[in-house]
């Protein structure tokens, strides 16, 4: 006999108004019931409950949740609740507040006027005009006059623009679908005079492809797009392709996020049956095409007149953007489907700019070293440098690159989501409310809070920046010891009824959820493990190659982080090497900075590929000293300590 599955009504009440309602089966978690009606409620440890960041309100009805760590009795009897963990047995409706949809809410469309990110493109503008690469995009504007049919001269509107077109580029051409079904009308409208916009192809075989058109009274601006696709966030660029000139930027978090925090959660779920499609619309359809609508609002720019887009990401990503499979990354031997794509059209991805634009994705060169390292190598521009140079990207996890104008090696090290909120129970991304610096006074243990946004703007949490910031204040007022457990008390440190302590960093009046703001030991746990991965990767490297830490010159360090961390704090805590400060340079989103040099130049783009191509790939996991490294640096800042004795 089979029994019936029961199914009942979950409404999820957003706050800010909005409700939703779900058919869920019973046993069935809150959060997969979320899902179903593609609510994305921020859960980066993919719902095994540790990270704390799904936490909900019951309102009315029937659920079956447990108490953790995460909610106090109190808050658990006025019904708070882990989406994760709680299941459904009965209707019932759910409060679902905005720190929990925090990747949604706080995604943020800004110009790049007053943004250190400008002195980052203005410097990249420059190296690209100096290798004479800067502007090669392939598009020309054309101002063409054509007769008029008339019985004597019945010719098609497609053949009269093609002999017009053909008398000043020669050769054979094309018009795209989108440009034909717009021709008949624009010529009529027009006099048969028009502004029309010509891409000359790479391809031998074909000079030249019609794009658009314009009236003649018009001044048009070909605009393209640069897409940075990170696996906790996306950034995204609107470029004046005729003069480099950034329009917009926008950010906002990637729609992935609540399939896991890291790329082996989303590679497990893209696997089971439709989960590629749930990733691949987690990426376009609820985080870039949004971006995009309002990138180009803001500019007054039709989505559909962006002519060109650049892209990087790491491998995972890139796969999920196309909506190629990637379970065999995860599986030895490691596979991917793709290092290079080749160039690519806007209808290909469904991304909603013009379907026959140009997109150019940049090169991984391993299963886990990806084209957001390909273009932050180029953007670096280090392999154009005689210095030994270092990069460190840090996003969700941690990338390296070292080497010179001779060679490049690059690695990848497991160092966590830690840099960018995930695992972190109080951690987010870099944005209004972010936590990005502070100061601890030694004597009273009260900290000095430094917060990203508007003047008044309360707390919400920590961004990368900020952990490093709070870690390095605390070691050093002797409020957490080398192995990172509270070793002094006071009313700023508080221990729950498992004896796990944290440190308030902020208290409910005062911040933006109306809650305490801490750090957990397991936090500061989480933190020590990706530094000590940061730390424990790049001395492998260098013994790799036989050479001491003091043969770095130049540290390049990128990621989606803030306005750039103290690098002072960074050594103190064992993150980075002990080099001078002067040797450290902060260079923003180098993965969006090598996206742009791709999209404003197709020899830019080549060039990416070729250093893609020159890259040395180690994989740290092979090499027997590693795991004895990253042992040792999981404490602060090492275990030896004469790596951080300072000269001075």
């Amino acid at each position: 006999m089979v029994m019936e599955t029961k199914t009942y009504s979950i409404t999820f009440n957003l706050e800010g108004g909005k409700n939703l309602t779900a058919l869920a089966e019973a046993g069935e978690s809150l959060l997969e019931a979320a899902k179903k009606v593609n609510l994305a409620i921020d859960a980066p440890c993919s719902g095994n409950g540790t990270c704390g960041k799904c936490r909900v309100k019951l309102l009315s009805g029937d659920v079956e949740g447990k108490e953790s760590r995460h909610i106090s009795p109190t808050e658990y009897a006025e019904g708070c609740r882990l989406a994760c963990s709680t299941k459904v047995v009965g209707t019932a409706t759910v409060f679902v507040p905005a720190a929990a949809l925090a990747y949604q809410n706080r995604m943020k469309v800004t110009d790049l006027g007053t943004s250190r990110e400008r002195e980052v493109f203005t410097g990249l503008q420059a190296e690209l005009r100096n290798l004479d690469l800067f502007g090669d995009i392939g598009l020309e504007l054309i101002t063409l006059n054509l007769q008029a049919p008339n019985l004597d001269d019945p010719m098609a509107d497609r053949e009269r623009l093609f002999q017009a077109v053909t008398d000043q580029f020669g050769g054979d051409g094309s018009i795209s679908v989108y440009a034909l079904r717009k021709l008949p009308q624009v010529l009529r409208e027009s006099g048969f005079s028009c502004i029309c916009l010509v891409r000359k192809e790479q391809k031998p075989d074909q000079h030249y492809t019609i794009l658009d058109f314009f009236p003649v009274d018009e001044v048009p601006v070909i605009p393209g797009i640069a897409i940075d696709i990170g696996t906790t966030s996306v950034s995204i660029l609107l470029v004046n392709l005729q003069t480099g000139e950034p329009l917009a930027v926008g950010n906002g978090g990637n729609g992935q996020i609540r399939y896991g925090a890291d790329v082996i959660n989303r590679i497990i779920e893209s696997a089971k049956p439709g989960g590629l499609d749930r990733l691949h619309r987690g990426v376009i359809d609820e985080c870039i095409q949004p971006l995009i609508r309002e990138l180009c609002q803001q500019a007054g720019i039709e989505p559909d007149r962006v002519y060109r887009v650049g892209v990087a990401g790491n491998t995972t990503m890139t796969h999920f953007f196309l909506k190629i499979p990637a379970e065999y990354l995860r599986l030895e031997p490691y596979v991917p489907a793709f290092f290079e794509t080749g160039h690519l059209r806007g209808a290909d991805i469904g991304i909603g700019v013009h379907p026959d634009a140009e997109v150019t994705i940049a090169p991984s060169i391993g299963s886990y070293v990806g084209g957001d390292i390909t273009a932050g190598a180029f953007s670096s521009m280090i392999f154009k440098k005689e210095a030994l140079s270092l990069l460190v990207d840090l996003g969700t996890n941690g990338e390296l690159v070292f080497g010179n104008s001779e060679f490049l090696m690059s690695c990848a090290c497991s160092a966590g989501p830690a840099f960018e909120g995930g695992d972190i129970s109080c951690g987010m991304r870099a944005t209004d409310g972010a936590i990005e610096a502070c100061k601890v006074d030694e004597t009273t243990m009260e900290p000095i809070l430094t917060i990203i946004g508007p003047e008044g703007q309360k707390p919400a949490g920590l961004c990368g920046s900020g952990l490093i910031d709070m870690i390095g204040e605390l070691f050093r007022c002797g409020i957490i010891n080398a192995k990172g457990k509270l070793s002094r008390e006071g009313k700023r440190v508080q221990r729950d009824e498992w004896g796990l302590g944290s440190y308030i960093v902020a208290y409910a009046a005062e911040t933006e959820q109306g809650r305490d703001i801490a750090l957990t030991e397991t936090d500061i746990d989480s933190f020590i493990r990706a530094k000590g991965a940061i730390f424990s990767a790049i001395r492998t490297m260098l013994t790799m190659m036989d050479m001491p830490m003091d043969a770095i010159e130049h540290v390049y360090v990128a990621g989606g982080i803030g306005s750039g961390i103290n690098i002072k704090q960074a050594v103190g805590i064992g993150m980075f090497p002990n080099l001078s400060l002067e040797q450290y340079h902060y260079i923003g989103n180098s993965s969006l900075s090598g996206a742009y040099a791709m999209l404003t130049s197709r020899k830019a783009a080549d060039m990416v590929t070729e250093v893609g191509k020159s890259m040395t790939y180690l994989e740290l996991s092979s090499h027997p000293s590693y795991m004895d490294e990253f042992v040792a640096a999981c404490f602060l800042p090492h275990t030896d300590a004469t790596l951080f004795t300072s000269d001075e």
